[in-house]
This record gives C-alpha cells, structure tokens and sequence, in this order.
C-alpha cells in the first residue's frame, strides 16, 4: 500500500489494526473486575485466584520470542487468524465447562493469542500506515487499547445487571439466559469474548494485507544476538523494569476491585468494576498529557515525577477512606501511563543494534502480570490484602530508579533541544 504522506487519510488496514488493538485490549483488561465473582463462584483463596493472571499473562513469556519467529515463516494473516481461533477456543471451552481448572487452561490460551498478535501488528501498523506516520498511528492505536479497557469493564456490569434479573429485556439477553446459569452470570462475558474473536478471524480472513519487511532492527535473532544481549546487564535492568511495569499494572488492576469490596464493602461488579475502569480510562488520558510532558522534559525526570505520583496514589488508595480510595486508584493508572512507553523507550536507546530481539526479550517482561498478581494473593492469604498489596512499593520503587541510573545513548528530543 502506497504512503501518501498524509495523516489524515487513514487506510482501511489501518483502522482494522485499530480495532485489533480495541480487541485485544477488550480481551486482556477485564479479568480485574471478574477476579471478586470468581473467587465466589468457586471458592478460591487469593492465592489460588492469583493464578488467573499468572495464567493469562505467563503466556506472553511463553509465546512472545517463538511467535516472532513463526510470523516471518507463515506470515502476519496467518498468525492472526491462529491467534483469535485461539482465543475463540480459550473462550468456547470455559463457556460450556466453567469451572476452575478450564479457566485457567482458558486464560492461557487466550493469553498466547494475544502474545501473537502483539507481535504482528505494530510492525503491520507500520508496513501499512507508512514510516512517516507510524509515530502518530501508534499513538491513536493506544487510545482505542484504552477505550477499550474504560469500556469493558461498564459492560461486564451491564451484563451482570441485565442477564437472569427477571423478564429478559430482548433476544439477546434471552440467549445468554439460556446458556449461563443465575449462580455464573459473568461467564457471559465469555460467551462474548468468543463471538468476538471468532468474528476478527474471519474478518481478518477475508481482508488482503500487505506484504511486510521486516526492518533489520524488528526481526527476532536467537543466536548471537541473544548470546550478545544477554551478557549486557543493562538489558537484565531494563527486562526487570517492563516486569515491574506489567506487574504493577495488573497488580493494582487485578485486585482493586477485591479490596475495595473487602475494605470498604462497596459492589465489586458495580462500583469496583467503574473504578477499574477509570483505571485504565486515567491511564489513557495519562497517555495524551505524558506525549506533551515528553516535548519539555527528559523522559527519565518524566518516569520520576509519575512514579511519585503513582507512590502516592497507591498509598492513598490502601489506606485513605473509601471516598478517597475510589478516586486513588484510578489515579495510580493516570500516573503509570507514561511508564511502558518510557521504560522501553529508554531501553532501546540504550543498546546501539539487536532492536528487533532486545524489543522481544523486553516483550517476555510481560510475565510481570503473571507473577505479581500471584505474590500480591498469595501474601493476601498470609497477612491480608491491603498488606499484600504493599508489594506493589518494590516494583513502583524500581521504576522510580530507572529515572536515576538510566543512561540512554540518545535521549528523547524536546523543544528546548531542539531550540538550541
């Protein structure tokens, strides 16, 4: 596809890559408000819910590195059509046998779907908007990953309102009456997640795409490259930044909605699911003011100043009164926006070649979901969830220290610079 040199005219492959990131967004960022009526529905501890992120989220860790891999062999259509059947699948087979061992094979497969289309779309988003736009269309991608997560969690509560709440409304809530039982009325999100998915396969089917190069520093190498990489205790920093990061994020994501309804005895599928998303809506809207903030300032005196804030949020948000711990934690998503941005910005600038296998190395930090919700339940169980939560300090202080040692080879322009 031709670049015109215009940001105006967007492609339709480009809007399609748009909706892709709507998906996987609406897919990944809903289990933080599921997490209380799981833990209900079959009983578990913290520890044991923990282990629904650490399902999903394990499989970034599993899946990024080999799908780099497998996407220059069968090609990006192919790998996304796989991806979604995947999820399809992940979310057929918890929709008709929920129980608690499904969902965690469920998660994982959902999970390696949507490693694989993290891999595919951002060189796709380029190929298909053009160099000169790529800057901007990946900004605009984030803010439909965003909406997405700020609306996902309004209809888990609509859903949750609506289906078995007397005489069904229309055919639609008719058919969700008769495929989910009163006691697991939010495994009709599910049932929602597999229309979708199933819908974006064939989507994706029918739509022609245009052929990708991979630029030299976006393709994947596991042998010298690896060997070269991982000698540089710099990028072992870096990886543990992004695991902090993800970790954090769905640390707070994840339980928010638990606590807020053990603390302060609010509706976790109400009020909580509206604080998560305002959790992710904050951290959308953190995205716009960080883009501004990153033309005046060095990134690195950026990620200090939002880390504070985030620090500060989160202690508001454990230990303020319920007012304040409503309107706290949306404001630790608003302050951790910048953050993944930032962290592997600086990182990349901080290696001189291996671009495309550092990038998937860094894609592995990902895992962070999955280990840190799980310590966060498992402490929850021994000293209590507020106390667990305490955890989320050490990975916000890490991130707070990348803003002091790191030493980028070149540092993000701003106006001042640009100026002199």
């Amino acid at each position: 596809m031709k670049n015109t040199g215009t940001i105006m005219r967007l492609p339709p492959i480009v809007l399609l890559i748009f909706f892709i990131f709507f998906v996987i967004s609406f897919l990944s960022n809903i289990l933080g408000p599921l997490i209380p009526d799981i833990i209900q529905s079959f009983d578990l501890s913290l520890g044991l819910a923990g282990f629904l992120p650490f399902c999903f989220f394990v499989a970034y860790g599993v899946a990024s590195i080999p799908a780099g891999v497998l996407v220059e062999k069968f090609g990006e259509k192919t790998m996304m059509v796989a991806a979604f059947g995947l999820a399809f699948a992940g979310a057929v087979t918890f929709g008709l046998n929920p129980v608690f061992g499904t969902a965690l094979l469920s998660l994982f497969l959902i999970g390696i779907g949507m490693a694989i289309l993290q891999v595919v779309i951002n060189p796709l988003l380029r190929t298909a908007g053009g160099d000169v736009n790529f800057a901007f269309f990946s900004v605009m991608a984030q803010l439909f990953f965003g909406a997405a997560s700020f609306l996902s969690p309004m209809l888990y509560s609509y859903l949750v309102r609506n289906v078995h709440a007397g005489e069904a409304q229309n055919g639609l809530i008719r058919l969700f009456n008769s495929l989910v039982t009163p006691e697991l009325k939010w495994v009709t999100l599910y049932w929602v997640f597999a229309v979708i998915a199933l819908l974006m396969a064939v989507l994706i089917g029918l739509v022609k795409f245009p052929k990708v190069e991979l630029k030299e520093d976006e393709r994947i190498d596991t042998g010298q490259a690896f060997r070269v990489l991982l000698r540089n205790k710099f990028v072992w920093m870096y990886f543990l930044g992004v695991f902090c990061y993800v970790g954090t994020e769905q640390g707070v994501a994840n339980w928010v909605s638990q606590f807020l309804q053990v603390y302060h005895g609010v509706d976790a599928s109400t009020t909580g699911a509206t604080v998560v998303s305002w959790f992710w809506g904050l951290l959308t809207i953190g995205c716009v003011l960080g883009l501004f903030l990153l033309k005046i300032w060095d990134s690195r005196r950026v990620l200090v100043v939002f880390a504070m804030g985030a620090i500060l949020s989160l202690l508001s948000g454990l230990f303020g009164p319920t007012q304040v711990a409503l309107w706290a934690f949306p404001l630790v998503g608003f302050f951790a926006s910048v953050m993944w941005s930032v962290i592997v910005s600086l990182a990349l600038n901080s290696v001189s070649q291996y671009h495309g296998t550092f990038a998937g190395i860094l894609c592995t930090g990902i895992v962070g979901g999955a280990v840190v919700p799980l310590i966060v339940g498992t402490l929850g169980d021994w000293i209590g969830l507020r106390n667990g939560m305490l955890f989320l300090f050490l990975t916000l202080g890490y991130i707070l220290s990348i803003g002091i040692w790191a030493r980028p080879l070149v540092n993000n322009a701003t106006l001042k610079k640009r100026k002199e």
